[in-house]
């Protein structure tokens, strides 16, 4: 089964490494909405696996959050139902994401203070006893 390590995005151009199969895959695509944006880049390396690179299309980029798909496709135009997902690449952009943010801060916030109150109580119990 292949294996996808993620060397993260940099520049648009998200990069990483395939190893796991003896020979490269026919074609790898970027996904979105079930809907191949473009193809990766497979370059074969030292390891005896490939370096994967793959351009995020701006058409990719919106407010909210986003997912994309690293995928192994048929040689055809679609992705084919014997593909295997490589890896996922979640994006967040935008004046929705403020909102999602503050509220998960202030849910944390919240939590942290319980937790807090609870350690005191114990402390407080092992005193006394």
């Amino acid at each position: 089964m292949p294996h996808f390590d993620n060397h993260g995005l940099k520049g648009g151009v998200w990069q990483g490494h395939l190893s796991g199969v003896t020979a490269p895959p026919p074609r790898v695509v970027l996904i979105q909405h079930a809907e191949i944006l473009t193809d990766a880049r497979l370059t074969a390396d030292a390891a005896g696996g490939w370096r994967v690179e793959v351009d995020i299309p701006a058409q990719a980029l919106s407010d909210g959050m986003q997912t994309l798909l690293l995928k192994t496709a048929a040689t055809g135009q679609d992705s084919g139902p014997d593909g295997h997902v490589l890896a996922r690449l979640s994006l967040l952009a935008g004046d929705p994401l403020d909102e999602d943010l503050a509220a998960e801060i202030a849910a944390l916030r919240a939590e942290l203070e319980l937790v807090k109150r609870e350690l005191r109580r114990f402390a407080a119990d092992l005193k006394g006893r």
